[in-house]
């Protein structure tokens, strides 16, 4: 059921993406023209209506489905490959390309972040890599009846030992009252053990009668928690464009000829790329790479490929890109913070 579920989520994710994806000029069928448009009814000059972009050709097939499904899946009508070079290798110049007008060459920002998106997603469900709070209530009862049978003895040893400090020459009562902190410290931590409870990982009162009725929700069944967190993190993960957006409007703000919009193109082809790496990162691990390499790649490679995109795609140079780079992964990290904590309110309050 997972391999389906994760298969699923794939090929939802490359259909949504394929649906607001323009088409590229891939002719798709080799049947004969038409003298006027199917969809509009324009007279057409060439293999697309010049009104309506509709293409010259249509299927009309049962395996017409399959054909659409597999372009949403493998190449997004072939620009995939034109697209996913240059965002490993020379990330600015694809978003300057595509921010200067070069949009049927490449797979559009938006529609390559939402199929990596599902993509990563439907991974994690493949390998079964979910956050769950563990169920520990029977060992911690098993070591808490361990702790009380034990303390009768500890404080016969403690009372035993105290009785013969009086007796015990002065020379040797510095060893003795070792022993004797020794045992009451080992006391006090049977005790401790015995007292303890299992915290609550909400266990916060507001003072608003509906946050403390749905943070109670969430201390009772903290794994539904978990799970509304996680079924809502790709679901909004588009939310991490508007709130990057901003900041690196803030690094470019006193230079005109840069628009919101080409910062937005910026975030959400860096997004893409993050989202990529920690597919392949994933992949890599499951075959069996050293956690050590995997580590090392994650802490590296966002700065690099984000200074790389910053010097393409605004034209800076080395010692403004790292500047740059300083204050964007900061404001990075300050974005993400408001994702996560986007994410509880509607795991919470939802």
């Amino acid at each position: 059921m997972t391999g389906i579920e994760a298969t699923g989520d794939l090929v939802t994710g490359a259909l949504v993406a394929g649906a607001i994806e323009r088409a590229g000029g891939e002719r798709t069928d080799d049947g004969a023209p038409h003298a006027l448009c199917l969809n509009c009814g324009t007279a057409l000059l060439g293999d697309y209506c010049h009104r309506c972009g509709q293409p010259e050709h249509i299927h009309r097939s049962l395996s017409a489905i399959w054909h659409d499904l597999a372009h949403g899946v493998l190449h997004f009508e072939g620009k995939i490959w034109n697209t996913l070079p240059l965002l490993a290798l020379r990330p600015g110049e694809l978003t300057r390309r595509f921010i200067h007008g070069e949009r049927a060459r490449f797979v559009s920002p938006m529609a390559l972040f939402l199929f990596s998106v599902f993509l990563m997603f439907a991974l994690f469900s493949a390998v079964g890599a979910h956050m769950e709070v563990p169920e520990n209530k029977p060992a911690t009862e098993t070591a808490q009846a361990a702790a009380r049978a034990k303390i009768p003895q500890v404080e016969a040893e403690l009372s035993r030992l105290k009785q013969q400090r009086a007796s015990t020459p002065a020379a040797e009562r510095d060893a003795l009252e070792k022993k004797i902190d020794e045992a009451g410290d080992n006391l006090e931590g049977l005790k401790a053990v015995t007292d303890w409870k299992p915290g609550r990982p909400m266990d916060l009162h507001t003072g608003w009668p509906g946050v403390d009725a749905a943070l109670k929700k969430a201390n009772e069944n903290p794994n539904l928690l978990l799970y509304k967190l996680q079924s809502s993190a790709y679901k909004f993960s588009w939310a991490l464009i508007p709130l990057s957006t901003p900041f690196v409007w803030l690094l470019f703000a006193w230079k005109r000829r840069f628009k919101v919009y080409d910062h937005a193109v910026f975030v959400t082809y860096s997004l893409s790329f993050m989202t990529l790496m920690v597919i392949a990162l994933t992949v890599l691990g499951e075959i069996g790479v050293m956690d050590g390499l995997i580590v090392m790649a994650a802490m590296l490679i966002p700065p690099v490929h984000m200074y790389r995109q910053l010097r393409g795609a605004y034209g800076i140079g080395r010692l403004s890109a790292l500047i740059r780079l300083s204050a964007l992964l900061m404001f990075a990290l300050f974005a993400l913070v408001a994702y996560l904590l986007l994410l509880l309110a509607m795991g919470v309050l939802g």
